[in-house]
């Protein structure tokens, strides 16, 4: 046989369908096969859209395109991807297309979607930091949830990457922002003090508000506060702001502030605990200083909020959102005086918690 003729033989072979019809009908017939379909097109693709698409923001792939279409060479010189390993992400950009994410013209990789072309703006990058928690860190907890109990298990502060977290509670900007107008003096010096800084975007705003503001920036996580120094020092308010490494209960700091902040974040403290940080972060208010706590609560019927709470029950550290009553009392108790709780937008689960470091009356 000439090489045509096996040729031909070869492809007639791999072609050939298959003409029993008895086989036909009960591969047809098979009830499992309207299941797969299904699962594959309401579940398994818009979540591989989605996996793909955070993986694609997060990397600053969404941001490179978003300026210029790119090719394969260029894409992997921005994202410094050896030569060798090249192959692979083509391969990744190729899924990317396939799930139209993405798009190709004259070998050069384009955005497609309108989601992915949202999600590039850099105004949108707290939404699409949002949806990378959602998957590296919400899905896990549905995923792996009765496996972690059978093997003792528990989420750790290393399972979580603090640069995502501090991105994506960015997404709240807007009422954050509205309980800082609501409580800030915009006029006299303040001396101010966040706990949990995150990017630092809330020192910057009140910073802004406030040109007579100074501040002390501190996060626990040293890979985040140090992003916060590097983004004050670009935001011109390196003279302003000192930026540290430092967790809330061994802070050595006088009390010398007129407030204290605390935004998204009383949820990290075991609830058993948060008595005591609020006491601790009293201790660091002047005489009349206030404190001002932002955190989504308990009750609002927010699914994802539930799942954050389903997260941090399997977690060794923090513990559930707190509920608005509850958070008002461990306020009391830790001897804030003219507590409040005021819901930023009605009929939202996010509130803003005000109380006052009252002057020791004299006997």
């Amino acid at each position: 046989m000439d090489l045509l003729s096996l040729a031909r033989n070869v492809k007639h072979r791999l072609e050939e369908p298959i003409t029993d019809a008895l086989t036909v009908a009960k591969i047809v017939a098979d009830p499992r096969n309207p299941v797969l379909l299904a699962l594959s097109t309401v579940l398994v693709n818009p979540l591989y859209r989605a996996a793909f698409l955070a993986s694609a923001a997060g990397s600053g792939v969404l941001r490179c395109l978003a300026v210029r279409p790119c090719d394969l060479e260029s894409l992997a010189e921005y994202l410094e991807i050896a030569e060798d390993d090249r192959p692979q992400l083509r391969a990744w950009l190729e899924t990317g297309v396939r799930l139209g994410e993405l798009g190709t013209r004259e070998g050069c990789y384009r955005l497609k979607s309108s989601t992915a072309r949202l999600l590039a703006q850099p105004g949108n990058d707290a939404v699409a930091a949002a949806l990378e928690e959602i998957l590296r860190f919400h899905v896990p907890v549905l995923l792996d949830a009765p496996r972690m109990l059978s093997g003792g298990r528990r989420f750790s502060l290393e399972d979580q990457d603090g640069t995502v977290i501090a991105r994506s509670s960015l997404a709240l900007r807007s009422m954050v922002q509205a309980a800082i107008d609501r409580t800030l003096d915009r006029d006299g010096p303040v001396r101010l003090l966040e706990i949990g800084c995150g990017t630092g975007a809330y020192v910057r705003y009140a910073a802004e508000s406030n040109p007579r503001l100074t501040a002390v920036a501190v996060d626990l996580q040293e890979e985040v506060a140090g992003q916060a120094a590097a983004n004050m020092a670009a935001w011109g308010l390196a003279e302003r702001v000192e930026t540290r490494q430092g967790d809330l209960r061994t802070l050595d700091l006088q009390p010398q502030f007129d407030l204290v902040t605390l935004h998204n974040n009383i949820y990290y403290f075991p609830e058993a605990e948060r008595v005591e940080a609020l006491e601790r972060a009293r201790s660091f208010l002047a005489p009349g200083g206030r404190v001002l706590l932002t955190s989504s609560c308990q009750g609002g019927g927010n699914l994802g909020l539930d799942v954050l709470n389903l997260w941090f029950a399997y977690a060794d550290f923090g513990g559930p959102l707190p509920r608005a009553d509850g958070l008002v009392s461990q306020m009391d108790k830790a001897g804030f005086t003219d507590v409040r709780a005021t819901r930023v937008i009605p009929g939202q689960p996010f509130r803003a918690f005000v109380g006052t470091n009252s002057p020791v009356q004299s006997a």
